[in-house]
């Protein structure tokens, strides 16, 4: 409650409580609203504006992030086809780069050509010569190891000292003298011709079918000329001359001898032609290797093929330059021909022979090389 005021100017015993006026309450309370619904009318005012600012920012920011935006993708754009015609540009770099190293090394080539060819026309005439016959007698060499003949040799040697004769120089005639040493060394080594020995196994793999066995061995000519004559029947003015001529030798007194004069021609060739059938049923021969004598037909084939295929592996090694190899399957090839076929055959004794003339020819080991013609040259060339 409010206390009254007194006058300050009257004393404290005479001063008079004046009361205050009083508001009633529904009138503060009426001031209380409007004041709250003006506050309230001021901050949603505040409050709209505030969110229409955003508003406006957010607008202003979403414009300008379409922008920047479009603006990203057309730099996107441009980028793209920067790069483009960037890996365009850099493959036509590679490309005239491996160009240019091509070009370069075509330039090297040619340079270096050149300073050959230069070098070439500055050596002397002596030297174009040492050079020339020591490249001939090395590419000689290689051809007779390849080919296992000397001939290539030799004819590089002939050459190159018909060469040097011509030209006369006191310089290289250590080098004629090397050429002289190791032609005269070349030509007395005997080397077998590869060709005329593998002809040679190619006949003699020909004579394998026709070359006759020992447990086949056919009928000798003069039997098969006697049984033919006696298979004739002589008149008998002819008689006497027939009988003379178709007995085999040292037969025909054995078998006429047991027959009495009086008996007639037919009976006698009939008889004889007996004698020469029983002759054939029974042989005496030497047989230095029995089992010959037990192969069977169907036995002869095999060997007649192991025996082949001895022969042509032997040719093989001979072609390839195996000496010993083939001297072993030639050996071989002799045993199985001893052995196994019937030597008294003209067939028989035309295989043996040539496969020892083919064992003898290959015993050759391979063409000497000029060492001293070489090193002779190299010195020339060194100017030594």
């Amino acid at each position: 409650m409010n206390e009254p005021s007194r006058d300050p100017s009257l004393p404290p015993e005479t001063a008079v409580a004046t009361p205050l006026p009083t508001q009633p309450a529904p009138v503060l309370a009426m001031r209380w609203r409007a004041v709250l619904w003006l506050l309230l009318a001021l901050t949603s005012v505040a409050a709209l504006a505030v969110a229409w600012s955003g508003a406006q920012r957010v607008s202003a920011l979403e414009q300008e992030l379409v922008r920047r935006q479009q603006d990203s993708a057309g730099e996107s754009t441009e980028a793209r086809l920067l790069a483009k015609q960037a890996q365009d540009v850099s493959r036509e770099a590679v490309a005239k780069a491996t160009l240019l190293e091509a070009r370069v090394a075509e330039v090297a080539l040619q340079r270096s050509q050149v300073e050959e060819l230069m070098q070439a026309l500055s050596r002397s005439r002596d030297e174009n010569l040492v050079a020339d016959i020591d490249a001939g007698i090395r590419v000689a060499l290689q051809q007779a190891g390849i080919t296992g003949s000397a001939a290539p040799l030799v004819a590089a040697l002939k050459q190159a000292e018909e060469r040097l004769a011509r030209v006369n120089q006191p310089r290289l005639e250590s080098v004629r003298r090397a050429i002289a040493r190791d032609l005269d060394r070349v030509r007395a080594t005997g080397v077998a011709e590869l060709g005329t020995l593998a002809i040679k196994l190619d006949e003699a793999v020909r004579l394998v079918d026709e070359a006759p066995l020992l447990a086949f061995e056919a009928p000798r000519p003069e039997t098969r000329s006697a049984r033919a004559a006696q298979a004739r029947a002589p008149t008998p003015a002819t008689a006497p001359r027939a009988a003379s001529a178709s007995a085999a030798p040292g037969t025909s007194a054995a078998s006429t001898a047991l027959l009495p004069e009086w008996l007639p021609e037919s009976v006698t060739g009939w008889w004889r032609g007996v004698w020469f059938e029983a002759r054939e049923l029974l042989r005496v021969s030497r047989v230095d290797h029995p089992q010959a004598m037990l192969l069977a037909p169907e036995q002869s084939f095999f060997l007649r093929e192991n025996l082949k295929l001895r022969l042509l592996n032997a040719r093989l090694a001979l072609l390839s330059r195996q000496f010993d190899i083939a001297q072993t399957d030639l050996q071989t090839a002799l045993d199985t021909v001893d052995g196994f076929f019937d030597r008294s055959a003209r067939k028989t004794a035309l295989l043996a022979e040539l496969l020892r003339s083919v064992a003898q020819q290959a015993r050759q080991a391979g063409v000497p090389r000029p060492d001293d013609t070489l090193a002779a040259l190299t010195a020339a060339a060194a100017g030594r």
